[in-house]
């Protein structure tokens, strides 16, 4: 379709002679937007996938798929619904907690945090956490007197593996001077880290048993952990974990984890949409530049397109001449782009690191966006996407400037020559 000649011609017209360097300018700063707007798209796209995955991971590596809770803040009998529970095909695994918030306080500090009693075969059931949890006996986790504290929360209690705490809880105790909170000393174990600062910043772990005495919840439990075999039929699970309890005589509220969610989940991707939307239109605005630039080159090689007229050359030949002017600026402008996108995504966080130490700022506060570590994912789709638009629009971007090209009469711009 486009011959040798009219490649050698328009590679000859993008090359700047001394009077055109104003043209060939225009037409590097118009390359220059295309691939900033496409390095930039696939950057913010790859950490927006990132983010999103990573925060989806490490919520369901610290809670559970499903969760059951007792309209009136406790279930009781629950030896009996875990097993019921148990007997549903795509339920893997079920475990009590018992959940409260409290105050905690160690060296003059007091932080509000939460605790969560359970189980130590629950806890190590939980990846994300037992694989970071940095204690030099967790087996002593049974004890009645033991307790785990995320990473943060320790630093912020200035107390270390052995140091006791004491925990606050709301309930109270009545002696003859009135009422006072209910309050007891425990021995830190050991810290562990999830990954996210909000979580690591405020929870705790102790034994279901010792939480059940320090919270009064005897016989009981807050509410019931499920884990599924398979995520994509959790919607239909939790459906059958309501038909099963709906008869055991407590009024109980299933929630799975995209309902828990499903605000911060929405607001991921209208974010995702909306910077895609906003970032194309760099890519659109750099198009323009191209039309611009392409114009001007037309004008100025009115004479030239004339004499090629006059020898031979169709109209076809002055359009597909111009055609791949413009479409090298943007496939050049989309493959260094792409490049540059790739390479930034793939080390985005030593990137960070880099910029953190040498200029003394915080790129990535983790107490803003929960997650320790800038995260990114390049998907091969978005990729696809970026570079389809980006060339499309490029191409799109030829169309006029070409097609004013092919107009030009030969007659009229060489009648006074």
């Amino acid at each position: 379709m486009f011959s040798k000649l009219e490649f050698f011609i328009a590679l000859r017209y993008l090359k700047a002679k001394r009077r055109e360097k104003f043209i060939s300018i225009t037409a590097f700063f118009s390359l220059i937007g295309i691939m900033l707007g496409v390095a930039t798209l696939i950057i913010v796209m790859s950490v927006m996938n990132g983010f999103r995955a990573d925060l989806i991971d490490r919520i369901l590596g610290i809670n559970a798929h499903i969760t059951v809770y007792s309209d009136s803040g406790k279930l009781y009998d629950y030896d009996n619904l875990i097993q019921k529970v148990s007997e549903i095909s795509n339920v893997k695994k079920v475990n009590a907690i018992v959940e409260n918030a409290v105050m905690i306080t160690a060296n003059g500090i007091s932080v509000g945090g939460v605790v969560r009693g359970i189980d130590k075969e629950a806890l190590k059931n939980k990846e994300e956490i037992y694989k970071n949890i940095n204690t030099k006996n967790f087996e002593s986790f049974s004890e009645n007197n033991s307790i785990l504290l995320g990473v943060d929360l320790a630093i912020q209690l200035s107390v270390n593996e052995g140091d006791e705490i004491k925990i606050i809880s709301p309930e109270t105790n009545n002696i003859i001077l009135g009422s006072i909170p209910r309050m007891k000393t425990y021995k830190v174990i050991g810290t562990f880290k999830s990954g996210m600062y909000e979580y690591d910043n405020a929870t705790a772990f102790m034994p279901t048993k010792s939480a059940q005495i320090h919270f009064r919840y005897k016989d009981s439990v807050s509410a019931l952990e499920i884990d599924v075999r398979d995520l994509e039929q959790v919607g239909r699970t939790s459906y059958e974990i309501s038909r099963v309890l709906e008869n055991e005589g407590q009024g109980v509220n299933v929630v799975d984890w995209k309902q828990a969610n499903s605000a911060f989940i929405g607001a991921l991707k209208v974010e995702r949409n909306v910077m895609f939307i906003i970032l194309t239109l760099i890519i659109l605005v750099a198009a323009f530049n191209i039309i611009s630039s392409l114009i001007m080159l037309v004008n100025d090689k009115n004479k030239q397109i004339a004499l090629l007229r006059t020898i031979g050359a169709t109209k076809g030949n002055i359009m597909r001449i111009f055609f791949i002017c413009g479409s090298a600026i943007g496939f050049t402008g989309t493959l260094f782009g792409a490049i540059l996108g790739i390479l930034f995504t793939l080390n985005i966080e030593n990137i960070r690191v880099f910029i953190e130490k040498t200029f003394g700022a915080s790129l990535f506060d983790p107490t803003i966006y929960f997650l320790s570590q800038l995260p990114s994912r390049l998907f091969v789709s978005d990729l696809v996407i970026v570079i389809s638009m980006s060339l499309v629009l490029s191409f799109l971007a030829t169309l006029y400037p070409a097609y004013k090209a092919s107009k030009t009469n030969p007659a009229d711009v060489l009648r006074y020559e």
